[in-house]
This record gives C-alpha cells, structure tokens and sequence, in this order.
C-alpha cells in the first residue's frame, strides 16, 4: 500500500488486489523518520480513475471478443496489467495519530509518500490506546476479524445513548446484550418494552431459568402495575392531568385544590377523589370536564382502588439492590393513552425519588420512544434527566422522529443498516461523525452489524458484528408463510386460468 495524495481530513491509498483491506478497516501510516503514526479508516473502496486503463480495458475486450484465441505472453506481461486494471483505490479519512503510545485525535504533520509504511491495525488496539479506563466490560460481539468487542460500561454510564437502524436489523438484540450486561454489573434499568420481549432476560434459550431471573421484573399495567394516589403525591398526579390529559388551566385549578382537600386523609384513594369532584362545588363544566378525566384514569387501570394495593418503585429498586435488576415495563397490551400515563407516572416518580437521592441513578431504555414520549421529554432527557441520574437509551427506526438537536448532544449512537437516503442525511448532518463515513458504511451493513459512535469507543467510528444472545428470544416478528403443517411446508398452487 501507498499513499496517493491527501485533501483536508481525507488520504487516498493505493491497494494491491491481493492486500486484505476492506471498507470500515483502520491502517496505521508509520512514517520511517520517526515522527510517529497517522492512522485513518477506510470508509470506501473503488478503483483507480485512469484514462490509460479505461482505454486497454476496452481494447481487451474488443480483441477478446473479434478474435478468440490463445494469446502468447512469455514474459507474462498480462498479469501485470490485469494486477494494475484491478488495484484498488481506498479513501481514508483521518482519525488521529499515535504518539508516545498514545492516541490522540489530532495530527500536525504530513507523512512522507515514498518512505512511509502502510499496515492494519486492531480496533481493539486502538481503544487500548485511547486511554479508556473502567471495570464494567460489556461484551457487544466480535470485530470484522473475529476477534472479540468489548466496551466499558462507564461510557454509557451518565450519558445519553441511541440505538438506531431499520426494522429487524438487530437494533433490540443489541438493546437486550446492553440491558443484561448492566443488570450483570450491579446497575437498576427500567425498560418500557413495547413488544414484551425483555421478559425473556432471565431464561435461556431452552427456556430454562439463568442467573439473572430473579432480578428481571416484569411489571403490565393494570395487573402488576397500579399505584396508589397517596404514594403519587400531587407531583405526578397533576403531571398527568397537565401534559397527558391536557385538562385546561381552569380544571387544573380546581384539580390542584381537591388533592389538597384530599391529601393526608383517609379519603385519598380513587373512591375518594371520585366523590370529591362530583361532590365539588364550583363551575358544572368544569366539574364535568374533570370527571371525564378521572374515568379515563380508573378505566386504565394504572390506579389501585384503596391505599394498601399499589407497588411503589423505591421500595422495588432497593430490593433489586446491590446486585442489580431490570424493570421492565410490558406495555404491549396497554392502549396509547395507557402507555403514555405510564410513561408520565414513572418519569415524574423517579425524579422526586432521585432528587431527594432515595433512589442510586438509573438507566433508562426506551423502545420506540416517539410513540410514547411527550414532545418536552426530549428536552428533559438531553438537560435535566440527566442531572438527576436518569441516563437513557433511545431505540428507534425512525430516526427523523428524534430531532436534531437531540442527536448533536447523543453520546453514544449505534447505527444498524439503512437504505433510504433521507434517513442517512439527517444522521449524518446530525451525528459527530462525518457524514461521508455514515452514508458509505451504514448503507451497506450486514443484518446484526453496527457502525458505533461516540464516547463509548473513544470517537472512532468502529464495525462491530453483534453476537448472539444467550437468553430467550422473544418479540420476534410473527410469520404466515412460515408455518409448518404436521411436520412439512405447505405449498400453496397458483389458481388455474378458466
């Protein structure tokens, strides 16, 4: 290998056709007058532009094809320039440098073209590197050459993560090796799973029980999942009422003042705070506007009828301490409303529990958030969440469904296949890595492969085949034609013609 030329943050190499060096692939340029190392990532392969070749390209296929025949070539100048037609251009762009054995993001020198040697370096070395430091090793999958991936969990640790790709790419697979692996490690997740497919963490693939069983919760609104009002507080209940039930500043009011004539009493239940509105004297309307409310509340199913029934999450948490556990919320079954007064209850409750620091800082995961999260969470999540100690991971395949403002602040994104050129524009204009880097490597992934970015691998894009789960699938997509009937396929014939 050779260098070519260099523009801006890009250098151009030429490859043999035999040199094993492919798209995603990272080489380390050691410049022989010892002024240290260049290293740069192939983001794209093609050959090399040359009038010359283009032209004995066609003239070797119009003598091939007029005049057939063996062709005597003792000095075997033919495979010279076949090796020349099929050399192979690789635009790279620059990552860094190494220096006194370290990495480090900058270069302030240009290597030599003639004295320079070219050669592949691990990704894993890199990282080593980089100067990354941490206990809590999270094993993702292997590299492009087998060898295993690892990252820290103190790069997701305090940041904000997203997980992104089209439908079936891998994006939840990968989601559940994160989720296992920081429930391994001692940390408490809270997982809103839209599909019920976490629940499958604690039992293998045989559908035995593994060691994490005990500590993945699963918790399904309406049944396992109620609360009582007076462990809610006034907090979250006119949380609810404002930004899910969207009740106007005049029954908000008067909402407010029926929890305080309520609060510290025996009567603050559901039962209770029914009677209390109908009972309320004030505007009819009003009345009426907040009782329709209530009944959406009780028909959820989300609020236990007495004081004595409900669950209440510090207590979950602190039983789930040190060794760690999931929650995992089974919202495949609730209704949108249902979902989204979910959603409201837990964010708002694990604010007061952190912010009063009952509660040790959570991970949050996030499936579909867009279906569920109100507009002003994307806010919070980027700013205040975090501060509090509620750290998330957004898994979606509608990557415009995130604004932009959201993925410029993302820590960490982990980018599965896309195709559409639309998608591939937003990430890259949004993500802090190049674009140019984006739509050449993404577009072209493998299903269960994934370029990652940001702190968790030291801000160099890398190439990661994500490796098979242990645990027992589940949330997989439901077939028709898959089915097998009494041991053999069904075969379908096409209507006869009449």
């Amino acid at each position: 290998m050779r260098i070519l030329e260099k523009q801006g943050d890009e250098i151009s190499i030429i490859a043999l056709p035999s040199e094993s060096v492919f798209q995603g692939d990272y080489l380390e340029i050691l410049d022989n007058a010892g002024s240290g190392s260049v290293i740069v990532q192939v983001y794209e392969e093609t050959y090399i532009p040359s009038a010359s070749l283009t032209e004995d390209i066609i003239r070797d296929q119009i003598i091939e094809a007029s005049a057939p025949g063996t062709e005597l070539d003792p000095f075997e100048i033919s495979s010279v320039s076949q090796m020349a037609k099929d050399m192979r251009l690789l635009k790279c762009k620059i990552r860094g440098s190494i220096q006194n054995g370290l990495m480090i993001p900058n270069v302030s020198w240009l290597p030599s073209r003639s004295r320079s040697t070219i050669r592949k370096i691990p990704q894993s070395k890199l990282l080593d590197l980089s100067g990354q430091t941490g206990f809590s090793q999270i094993r993702i999958g292997t590299t492009k050459d087998g060898e295993p991936f690892t990252v820290l969990g103190e790069a997701i640790d305090g940041n904000l993560t997203i997980i992104t790709g089209k439908k079936e790419s891998g994006k939840s697979h990968l989601s559940k090796i994160l989720v296992s692996s920081l429930v391994a490690s001692g940390a408490v997740v809270v997982v809103f799973d839209l599909n019920n497919e976490y629940e499958g963490l604690g039992m293998n693939k045989d559908g035995g029980k593994n060691e994490l069983f005990d500590r993945i919760v699963p918790l399904e609104p309406g049944r396992s999942l109620k609360f009582t009002l007076d462990y809610l507080g006034e907090y979250s209940l006119v949380s609810l009422m404002q930004h899910v039930l969207d009740a106007p500043g005049a029954s908000l009011r008067e909402f407010i003042r029926i929890l305080g004539s309520l609060e510290h009493s025996e009567r603050f239940s559901m039962d209770g705070l029914g009677e209390a509105i109908q009972n309320w004297r004030g505007n009819e309307l009003v009345k009426d506007a907040l009782f329709s409310r209530f009944q959406t509340m009780k028909a959820s199913g989300v609020f236990a009828p007495g004081k004595e029934d409900g669950m209440r999450v510090d207590e979950l948490m602190k039983s789930l301490l040190p060794r760690g556990g999931a929650i995992v919320l089974s919202l495949k079954r609730a209704s949108s409303l249902t979902k989204k007064i979910v959603v409201e209850i837990i964010l708002s409750k694990l604010v007061q529990l952190l912010e009063r620091e009952i509660i040790p800082p959570v991970f949050l995961f996030a499936e579909e958030a867009h279906l569920y999260l109100r507009d002003t969470y994307w806010d919070d999540i980027v700013t205040r969440m975090r501060h509090f100690g509620i750290f998330t991971t957004l898994i979606t395949n509608q990557p415009d469904a995130i604004n932009d403002g959201i993925y410029r602040q993302a820590d960490n994104i982990f980018l599965f296949n896309f195709t559409n050129e639309t998608d591939l524009d937003m990430i890259g204009r949004a993500s802090t890595a190049d674009s140019d880097t984006i739509k050449s490597i993404v577009r072209t992934l493998p299903r269960r492969h994934c370029l990652i970015l940001g702190k968790v691998v030291s801000d160099l894009p890398m190439l990661v085949k994500v490796g098979e789960s242990r645990f027992l699938a589940m949330g997989q997509t439901k077939r028709f034609f898959g089915r097998q009937s009494n041991g053999k396929k069904v075969l379908l014939a096409a209507p006869t013609a009449q």
